[in-house]
């Protein structure tokens, strides 16, 4: 029975730690990223309904107030799924290449081939996360922009469009519906590239091995 050496509890150790760092990285920039996304929220909305007529401050009020606590929910979501995502791939990716570097070392013998063998995997499945989270930061900001755009706009339209009296109820349940079909659309596209990217990571890895043992 092949038992992993120091030497490869410590490869793994560093490949899970290269992920984790790249991985955090990207989580404080899309936290980033959503936080002025908010602010760009909160001042479009304050913004439009300064200008707007004396008679409709406290649909303003309200508006806003009912804008930043959607967002607000909006933010906690993508976090949430992000960090998911996150904690997912961590665990795919560690357990792939102490999987990968376990077979490699046992079918090889300890030979100086497949120390190479190894920092290729390492090198490989690093490359992977990196562009796989890279696509989670891209899909995660645009879905966000599409949110702050279908906010703003509904807004707009209801405060311009709708009576005084009505408007507060009006606006409440058209923008909470919206923030639950984004949130909703956000979970399934973040969902969906997870799915996408377990199943690209782990077919990289078995070509690697199957190059690295067979070829």
């Amino acid at each position: 029975m092949y038992l992993p050496e120091d030497g490869e509890q410590s490869d793994a150790a560093a490949a899970v730690v290269v992920v984790v760092v790249v991985v955090v990285v990207v989580v404080v920039v899309v936290v980033v990223v959503v936080v002025v996304v908010v602010v760009v929220v909160i001042v479009v909305v304050v913004s439009t309904e300064i200008v707007a007529v004396a008679a409709r401050v406290i649909v303003a009020v309200t508006l806003v107030v009912v804008v930043v606590l959607v967002v607000v929910v909006v933010v906690v979501v993508v976090v949430v799924v992000v960090v998911v995502v996150v904690v997912v791939v961590v665990v795919v990716v560690a357990i792939l290449v102490a999987l990968v570097i376990s077979s490699i070392r046992s079918c090889s013998n300890g030979s100086k081939s497949s120390r190479v063998a190894e920092l290729v995997v390492i090198v490989v499945v690093v490359a992977v996360v990196v562009a796989v989270v890279v696509v989670i930061v891209v899909v995660v900001v645009v879905v966000v922009i599409v949110e702050v755009v279908v906010v703003v706009v509904v807004v707009v339209v209801v405060v311009r469009v709708v009576v005084v009296v009505v408007v507060v109820v009006v606006v409440v349940v058209v923008v909470v519906v919206v923030v639950v079909v984004v949130v909703v659309v956000e979970v399934v596209v973040v969902v969906v590239v997870v799915v996408v990217v377990v199943v690209v990571e782990v077919l990289v890895v078995v070509i690697v091995v199957i190059v690295v043992v067979f070829l």
